[in-house]
């Protein structure tokens, strides 16, 4: 369970890293987004066969980022909504 957290992190600060622009989400949120990244890494590489969606592999979490990314970008566009209805 510790290690699935510490790898949320770690895929959470990196897809940070990628995406340009400022992310205004705290660690709490990247951390989160980094778990979610982290599942649905693990479960595409688990439909290629290359591991079990809890299993560390390269595949896995390359498509981890990919996804972390993602779910980033849509948080910011979620955010960014909220504060133009306000």
């Amino acid at each position: 369970m510790i290690g699935f957290i510490v790898a949320g992190l770690i895929i959470g600060a990196l897809a940070r890293l990628f995406k340009p622009g400022k992310q205004n989400l705290g660690w709490i949120a990247t951390l989160l987004l980094g778990l979610a990244g982290s599942v649905i890494g693990g479960l595409i590489a688990n439909l290629l066969g290359t591991g079990q969606i809890f299993e560390l592999n390269v595949l896995g979490f390359i498509v981890a980022v990919i996804a972390a990314i993602a779910l980033i970008g849509v948080a910011e566009g979620l955010v960014g909504r909220r504060k133009i209805r306000r």
